[in-house]
Formats: C-alpha cells, sequence, structure tokens
C-alpha cells in the first residue's frame, strides 16, 4: 500500500489545471472550475474504452459513487482517458457520472500519467482534495475488495477494515460468511430459498464459478459426481457456489446444471468473498467445516488429481489425504496403456482419414503423448521439430509411436492441425482427454508425456529432453537423460569459457544450468549448460552460441488464432491463465 505523501506542487488546481486551462468538463460539455470543486476526497481514474479489465471496473466504481454520494459523502472522481480517439473517448464518458479532463488536453493527461507514474489500467489514486497528498494509489484494489466500505479511501480505514476482517475470520461462521444484513438464504436453480440456518453443522464448499471459463467448466461435471456420491452415503456435505458472472444470463446458464445452492446472482457478498478467500486461481472450493470455521481454502486441486475418487478422502484431513496418497501410487504402479487409453467399449485411437487403431497395437511401445492445439502459437512453432524428432526416431525404432491429445475448439481446426502429423491421435470429442490432461496436470502446451513399453509414465516432461536432445533422448527415461547429460558434461569442457555472439552486446559467459531456461535464440527450452549474460538475464544453448543448427523456428504461413478464454500464450508455452 502507498503510504500518504504530499504531491509536489500543491493542492487540486496545481494538479490538475494545465496551461490555460482551470476547468473539467462533464459528459454533457458543461465546464467546471477546478476551484469549484466540492470534495474532500478526490479520485484521479486513469482508464480507456479498450481496456476489459477497466471495462469490468468502471461499473463498480460507478456503484460506489453514486452510493457515496446519495449518502452525502464529500466525494469526487476525474477521469483521465487514455483513449485513442475523441469519439472512443466521448461514447465511454458518456456512462460515467463524473468529471474528466478534456480529450483536446493530451498534454494534461500525458502530464497526469507521468506525475502518478502510471504504467498499466485501470488505475486509481485518491487524493486529499484540499492538500493533494496522496492517500493512496491501490484505488482499484480497494474499491472491489471493500466497496463503499473503504471511504474515505486512507492508510488509517484500510487498516481498520483489514483488522475487522481478521477478526471476521477469528469468529467465523457460516452465516457471516454466506449471510447479509438483508437475506438470510440461499437459493437452489429452481429459485427455492433454502434459509442459511440449514447448513449449520455440515460441511460446506464454497465454490467460485464463471460461466463458459474452461478450467471452471471441466471441474464441476467432476465435483457434481463427488456431491452425488457424498449424498449417497449420507455425509453431510453442501456446496454453494459463488458466481463471479457479470450477468443474470450467464450465471443462470452455469447455475442451471449445478444441482447444489447459490448465493443470488450480483449479491455484494460474492465479490466480499473474493476478498475474504483471498481468491487468486480458479477453480476455488473453499471447505468449512460444521463450526463454521475454514478447513482448506482450496480442495480444488485434490479434486482435480484424484477425480471421482477423490470422494473417498472426505473431509479431507491428513488421515484421510495420506489414504488417496496410497491409493494413488497404487494406482501409477499398476498403471498400463490400457488403463490410460482404453475406456469402457472405446479401444481406440484414430489414424488419417479416421481410421481406428486398436490400442492393443501401441503396447509394448514407447507412447509419446502430445498435449497441443492449432490455436497455440508455441505449437506450431514448436511441430515441426517433433515431426523430425518423430521420424528419425522411427528409422531407427519401430517400437514408438506418438498420440495427438487436442485442446482444439472445432473439428474443423482439429483436421488441419492433426493433417501436419504423422502420427495417431485421440478424437476431438473424447473423454478421455479431459482424463489424460487432470492426470499428468497439463497446465500449459506443447507438453509431451513420455509412457514406458510397460505402461507406466517415465518421463511427465518429455518436451524439454526432446528440445535439448532430441531423437537421442529416446526412450526418455531418466537412465537416458542422466547418459546424455554425462556426455554433454564431458563435451563441455572443450568449450570456451567466454565468447562474443552477434545476438547479444555483451560478452557471454559458460554456465552450469540448475533448471530450464529459454534460448534468446532460438527461443526453445535449455536445461545443463547456456551461455549467459547475467547483466541481460540473456542465454543461448551452446549449440546456438557456438554456431550449430538452430532448430524450432516459427514456421511460415501458418494461420494465427487466438488463445481461447482461460489460456495465456507466453514465450514457448500457452499456459492456463
Amino acid at each position: 500500500m502507498a503510504a500518504s505523501s504530499p504531491t509536489p506542487g500543491g493542492g487540486l488546481g496545481a494538479i490538475l489545471a494545465a496551461g490555460d486551462r482551470d476547468y473539467l468538463i462533464r459528459n454533457s460539455g458543461e465546464q467546471v472550475k477546478i476551484s469549484s470543486i466540492e470534495g474532500d476526497t478526490v479520485a484521479i481514474y486513469f482508464s480507456a474504452s479498450w481496456c476489459p479489465p477497466c471495462q469490468r471496473f468502471t461499473p463498480k466504481l460507478i456503484e460506489a459513487y453514486k452510493e457515496l454520494t446519495s449518502h452525502g459523502k464529500s466525494f469526487e472522481v476525474i477521469f483521465v482517458s487514455g483513449d485513442q480517439d475523441e469519439e472512443a473517448f466521448n461514447a465511454y464518458f458518456a456512462k460515467m457520472p463524473w468529471l474528466a479532463v478534456p480529450f483536446s488536453d493530451s498534454e494534461g493527461r500525458k502530464s497526469l500519467d507521468e506525475r502518478f507514474e502510471v504504467n498499466g489500467i485501470p488505475h486509481l489514486v485518491f487524493l486529499d482534495a484540499k492538500t493533494g497528498e496522496v492517500l493512496t494509489d491501490e484505488g482499484v484494489e480497494f474499491v472491489s475488495e471493500y466497496g463503499i466500505e473503504a471511504y474515505p479511501f486512507t492508510t488509517e480505514r484500510i487498516n481498520e477494515l483489514k483488522e475487522q476482517e481478521k477478526a471476521a475470520k477469528d469468529n467465523q461462521t457460516i452465516h457471516s460468511v454466506l449471510a447479509t444484513p438483508n437475506r438470510n438464504y440461499v437459493i437452489s436453480n429452481t429459485g427455492e430459498k433454502v434459509p442459511i440456518v440449514d447448513l449449520e453443522g455440515k460441511y460446506v464448499g464454497i465454490c467460485f464459478v464463471v460461466n463458459g471459463y474452461p478450467p471452471v467448466e471441466e471441474f464441476t461435471p467432476v465435483l457434481a459426481k463427488i456431491y452425488a456420491k457424498l449424498k449417497e452415503v449420507g455425509e453431510k456435505f453442501e456446496v454453494v457456489a459463488v458466481s463471479l458472472d457479470s450477468d443474470e444470463e450467464s450465471f443462470n446458464n452455469s447455475f442451471s446444471s449445478m444441482p447444489w445452492l447459490a448465493i443470488p446472482q450480483g449479491d455484494k457478498m460474492c465479490q466480499k468473498l473474493v476478498s475474504y478467500f483471498e481468491l487468486s486461481d480458479l477453480p476455488t472450493l473453499v471447505l468449512i467445516g460444521p463450526d463454521g470455521k475454514t478447513l482448506s481454502s482450496n480442495i480444488a486441486d485434490i479434486i482435480n488429481e484424484h477425480g471421482l475418487d477423490a470422494w473417498e478422502g472426505f473431509p479431507f484431513n491428513a488421515e484421510k489425504l495420506e489414504i488417496l496418497a496410497e491409493k494413488a501410487k497404487a494406482k501409477a504402479a499398476s498403471q498400463t496403456l490400457e488403463s490410460l487409453l482404453v475406456t469402457g467399449d472405446v479401444d481406440f485411437v484414430i489414424g488419417k482419414d479416421g481410421a481406428k487403431v486398436p490400442v492393443a497395437e501401441l503396447v509394448g511401445k514407447t507412447v509419446l503423448l502430445y498435449f497441443s492445439a492449432k490455436w497455440c502459437g508455441p505449437c506450431r512453432a514448436f511441430l515441426p521439430t517433433l515431426v523430425d524428432v518423430y521420424n528419425k526416431i522411427k528409422e531407427k525404432n519401430s517400437d514408438f509411436e506418438i498420440v495427438f491429445v487436442s485442446s482444439d475448439r472445432d473439428q474443423s481446426s482439429f483436421d488441419d492441425f492433426f493433417s501436419g502429423m504423422p502420427w495417431l491421435a485421440i478424437p476431438l470429442e473424447d473423454e478421455r482427454k479431459a482424463y489424460l490432461k487432470k492426470k499428468f496436470k497439463i497446465r500449459g502446451i506443447p507438453s509431451l508425456v513420455a509412457i514406458g513399453p510397460d505402461g507406466k509414465t517415465v518421463n511427465t516432461d518429455a518436451k524439454t529432453s526432446l528440445a535439448v536432445h532430441g531423437a537421442d533422448a529416446f526412450p526418455f527415461t531418466d537412465e537416458r537423460i542422466q547418459e546424455l547429460e554425462k556426455k554433454i558434461e564431458e563435451m563441455a569442457k572443450g568449450w570456451p569459457e567466454k565468447l562474443k555472439h552477434e545476438l547479444h552486446e555483451h560478452e557471454l559467459m559458460l554456465i552450469r544450468r540448475p533448471r530450464p531456461y529459454g534460448c534468446d535464440g532460438c527461443e526453445e527450452m535449455g536445461t545443463s549448460w547456456s551461455y549467459n549474460c547475467a547483466e541481460c538475464d540473456f542465454d543461448l544453448h551452446t549449440k546456438c552460441a557456438l554456431g550449430e543448427e538452430k532448430k524450432g523456428e516459427e514456421v511460415n504461413g501458418q494461420e494465427h488464432a487466438a488463445a481461447p478464454a482461460g489460456y495465456v500464450c507466453e514465450g514457448d508455452v500457452c499456459r492456463k491463465a
């Protein structure tokens, strides 16, 4: 939190006036003298219509502004636009009930950006209107977490709220978590009001949900099965959904398929619980005990790891989790290729033109499970390297195969991407894909998991092994990788300790790398050794630094596709956000 500090240059007039301009404007076009602004607290709001986070935050700020002014609080907001043209500014400002720096005053807007060191938007700075003192530059966080309760947005008030929050956690009950002064119930998806008192003495899962967000949509059906199983065996367990959807239609779409309860859509308690439980990931399932106290801040990871079997770990205490871990260990020890790739009557993968290839024909081979998608730029860049390695391995080893596990969104994309692969695949609309992603905890693509001839997992990061050692990494076991590392250690003795390279201005030092790193030359991952500039955090593979053939460069002519909701592409991987 930024400490209160005086703003250079005096009061509000010195901050907001620029050149001959001594006024601000309303969205009606009315000019308002800066000297006439009434308000003990003034917020300067840096925002833009093109910015999605701004689009989500602005309605919250409008609601807080209207509530504060309707209650007679001395408060004003001043909008500083980051829009590219006046038409966009006008359309965005038309929704705002406060003042703005005129869009035409680009120098004035730029000066405010620099004065308050705005590096990202939305950005909200609260000032003491009389002195120009900065109360906090973390206004977006405070309004999002506390709403109007944070007024007048001073350090003292925020500390007071944090103390209240701590006291509430110390004395937490199921009522303090779910109820408000005006609501003592939750709802079913049929609209029935269920008194919160009915949840006393039960284990309650607080499940944060967003309609259309892939990780949540994958998690919810598994939780529903566990919920049904626990009900079936008579456990006192309930789930209450906390929707983060911004509209009722989205809420209804997701809630209609949930067999449990929910806080009504749009209830302010939903946003408060985000702060209260320090939500940082989705899916999140907080477990509340029969006494109303929090037992776990998130058991979603346990459910994602163990799937339907997770119900046997209820209520997820240390003893039950140990039982789950032992069961998982036994399951891994008995793993076969059939247990991974055969489900019911579905006992095949597909080749070109949809030809069915029995899983039985892959038994006894080393199999790479290739998690990838056409929309993923790093996947498209990696594919030529993988095809090259595949062909080299197949020339010498017939007991090798790759199976494509797609994250594509439609059949056309799947077909187009798969057409460039000389191996096999799991069909696009196949439930085995979700199982494999969960089992191997695939958080980013492209990923390669190596299964040995006996059906056991031998390498969950075969992509790195392949990127560093190429076809020599086969069969991707620890023993083989260690053998290759020893060879590299011997080779390293003949490499220069220092060198200059055309890709970097400083001298590069040969260093041992205990963890994987990204090469700034070919943009692939590396391990073991690199030529490094510590000053610039610059690295080159030894093969790149010493002038050997570069691999894995972006393929020209590939159609660009945006990552779907829930994924962010950075460097050589697309990860779940």
